[in-house]
């Protein structure tokens, strides 16, 4: 294929059915994994051209859209990876453990990992609270606006363990149409969400002379950056309709942004348990069945809502994923409702474990103890 008709744009890629198709961004919902692509990069490579670096931490997912890839380590070992059959990021070690050569004419879809890790997160929590709420009765009229709550541009900029706390901080207020809301170069003191209704965000340029800039609707929330960034109002926030906001508070805004404490527990501080504890993998099956700790059993967090129940309450669980970030919430969640829960200290990068995984092998959970498949 000639480099003139390759696309070095994610826009011009139909990047969405190609993105499912890949590890794990196949556990994301389509706008969660929109999300994430609006700030991936394509890039195409000439044969012969370097993709990454062994030794270097670049902290990229890199995906294989077409061609081919030729992975090169110091053994003298090689691998040739063709698109059609590569569906992980390619050598998703830090630092790299090869290089990665183009073999032929290719184009790779690099995304940041940092970014990845915490939508996925948000995705798999979201999926938690909503299983969690739906057996609640006083939730029942408002699942469908917590589900937007969940889904909104908030929760990008907070950790995600946080998710469930912002349900009870929020208060109603009915506006009306031509209400202003928030004013450019005010202090903020708070942040909403749309419940009912449309706004329209406009700015006062250099000049004085006010720009439109978006119109919002149910769902979104509008305020959070002066909170999050401790500066005043950078635009002006004015119903289109009448409608219904959820103010929070910046006190409790800003409670959203701490992490909460969570127990962790180093490899060797498991092998100390009086009992032995069990491992649980809480990234996505798709995760689990590429490679997973020997004895560890898997409950996507997603799914923790729904499989708690194969779980007991005087057996301790270890829950792990990558980086850490999934894990600390599981054992998080779970640990409110009284079980024995640890998360894996830093990940099973953090932890040096990823070199542990094993993937002929899975297993389940029977009374909260596990067996092999």
């Amino acid at each position: 294929m000639h480099a003139q008709t390759i696309p070095t744009q994610p826009n011009q890629w139909n990047l969405l059915p190609i993105a499912q198709t890949f590890v794990p961004l196949n556990a994301l919902k389509p706008h969660y994994l929109e999300f994430l692509l609006e700030q991936g990069q394509v890039e195409y490579l000439y044969a012969g051209q370097q993709v990454f670096r062994r030794g270097v931490c670049d902290y990229r997912h890199v995906y294989l859209l077409n061609g081919r890839i030729r992975l090169e380590y110091s053994s003298g070992y090689s691998e040739s990876v063709a698109a059609k059959d590569s569906f992980f990021p390619l050598a998703n070690e830090m630092p790299r453990p090869c290089d990665g050569i183009a073999e032929t004419d290719c184009a790779v879809l690099k995304l940041d990992s940092e970014r990845l890790d915490r939508i996925l997160s948000w995705s798999q929590i979201s999926d938690y609270l909503l299983s969690e709420l739906s057996v609640e009765r006083d939730y029942d009229e408002d699942i469908g606006w917590i589900k937007t709550v969940l889904d909104s541009n908030l929760f990008y900029k907070v950790p995600p363990v946080n998710a469930e706390r912002i349900l009870d901080r929020m208060t109603p207020q009915v506006v009306l149409a031509g209400e202003v809301i928030l004013r450019q170069g005010e202090i903020g003191n708070c942040c909403y969400f749309i419940k009912e209704g449309a706004a329209r965000v406009t700015r006062r340029n250099d000049k004085g002379q006010e720009q439109h800039l978006a119109d919002i609707g149910v769902g979104r929330c509008f305020g959070e950056d002066a909170l999050v960034y401790e500066t005043l109002r950078n635009a002006t926030v004015t119903m289109a309709t009448d409608g219904v906001l959820m103010r929070l508070e910046k006190n409790d805004f800003k409670l959203l942004l701490l992490e909460p404490q969570v127990e962790e527990a180093s490899e060797e501080d498991c092998q100390g348990f009086a009992d032995t504890p069990v491992y649980i993998d809480v990234r996505a099956e798709s995760e689990y069945d590429a490679g997973h700790l020997l004895l560890a059993a898997n409950i996507p967090l997603g799914l923790l809502s729904l499989k708690k129940r194969l779980l007991r309450l005087d057996v301790p669980y270890v829950f792990y994923c990558d980086t850490g970030r999934r894990s600390r919430a599981a054992a998080y969640l779970l640990g409110k409702q009284g079980y024995n829960t640890f998360a894996l200290k830093g990940g099973l990068i953090g932890a040096g474990m990823q070199y542990q995984l094993i993937s002929d092998t899975s297993y389940i959970l029977r009374d909260g103890k596990v067996e092999r498949v």
